[in-house]
């Protein structure tokens, strides 16, 4: 134990060997561990006494992941900071979690704009909701590419999550540079807050409100392109993947790229009506994008869904990565779906 503490407080925790990764705590109890690799507060872990007011838990994990994980006090439901490790991140419920990354893990370049780089210009909008969303008005975020040809567009749902925590400006003026993507412009609509469920779970009025609200905003302030000419895309995550899926089933005509990120398709084994849209309707002219980490607690609803879209024919393309259910996998797989779909 005292090696491990030694190499804690020169290269701080955990300790990364190769695949085997070793937790520490020190006081007269431990907390229990959780985080991606855990399925989080479903399977706690309980550290293991390696000496006087010292706690370990050694575990291996893929070569390649980006792991969270925090400490927790069961009873109290309280969290405790990791002291020997100062990298956190918020985890979008009012806390945060600590992270690290295991010694393959592929780094993103594209989340660092360079200072030389053309960027599209982002402007700031509120928009009637028009009873079709919670609230009276509603942010919506627009993105311009560097380019004075028209472009399709991006919905983003959750854009306020993809704008700070995804980086995805950032990362789309690279990819567009780097000729990865076609210019390509975004709207990037804010969630409901506490109404998020309501408005994410396959719901027709936030259809109707992306159509007669954000798509009106987007056409009058953006140089677009007809999405009859070109399709339009909607991507989300989570809950956003799932209604980003329905929006591009229930209207195709406009939102034929579809790219989701773990997407809430069932729970607790109840399948959402999207699930029946893909099954029993003929096969709709849309492309999809998923990917989704190998620890996500949605893994194997996403993994039933790629096999149901391939069955019945659709275009769909399925990617699997060694992260968990957090916006940070997402930020660093995101752009393969981005140049499946856009391609330049």
């Amino acid at each position: 134990m005292t090696k491990f503490l030694e190499i804690a407080g020169r290269s701080g925790t955990p300790i990364i060997e190769g695949r085997k990764v070793t937790f520490l705590w020190e006081g007269e109890s431990a907390p229990v561990l959780i985080g991606d690799f855990t399925g989080w507060d479903q399977d706690p872990l309980q550290l293991t006494r390696a000496g006087e007011n010292a706690w370990i838990y050694q575990t291996n994990l893929p070569i390649n992941a980006y792991i969270e994980y925090a400490f927790l006090d069961l009873q109290k439901g309280k969290r405790f900071p990791d002291p020997k490790n100062p990298r956190a991140v918020p985890n979008g419920l009012g806390d945060s979690n600590h992270y690290f990354y295991m010694p393959e893990a592929p780094s993103n370049p594209l989340i660092r704009r360079a200072s030389d780089i053309l960027r599209g210009e982002v402007s700031r909008y509120q928009v009637s909701t028009d009873g079709l969303a919670a609230g009276k008005q509603r942010r919506v975020t627009l993105y311009k590419p560097p380019t004075a040809a028209p472009c399709p567009l991006l919905v983003i749902l959750d854009g306020n999550d993809y704008l700070s925590r995804g980086k995805i400006t950032q990362t789309i003026d690279n990819l567009i540079v780097q000729k990865r993507i076609q210019p390509l412009a975004l709207a990037m609509v804010a969630h409901g807050g506490q109404a998020r469920a309501l408005e994410y779970l396959c719901s027709e009025a936030t259809i109707a409100f992306l159509v007669e609200q954000v798509l009106l905003l987007a056409k009058e302030k953006l140089n677009l392109v007809d999405p009859e000419q070109e399709p339009y895309g909607i991507m989300g995550a989570s809950l956003g993947g799932l209604m980003a899926l329905f929006a591009g089933l229930r209207i195709p005509q406009i939102f034929g790229r579809i790219l989701s990120q773990a997407g809430s398709f069932g729970f607790d084994g109840h399948d959402f009506v999207v699930k029946d849209l893909v099954h029993h309707l003929p096969k709709k002219p849309v492309k999809v994008w998923m990917d989704v980490g190998i620890f996500d607690y949605f893994l194997s609803v996403n993994q039933s869904m790629n096999n149901l879209l391939a069955t019945k024919g659709y275009q769909v393309q399925y990617q699997e990565f060694a992260g968990g259910h957090n916006y940070t996998s997402w930020r660093n797989s995101m752009w393969r779906g981005l140049e499946w779909l856009f391609p330049a």
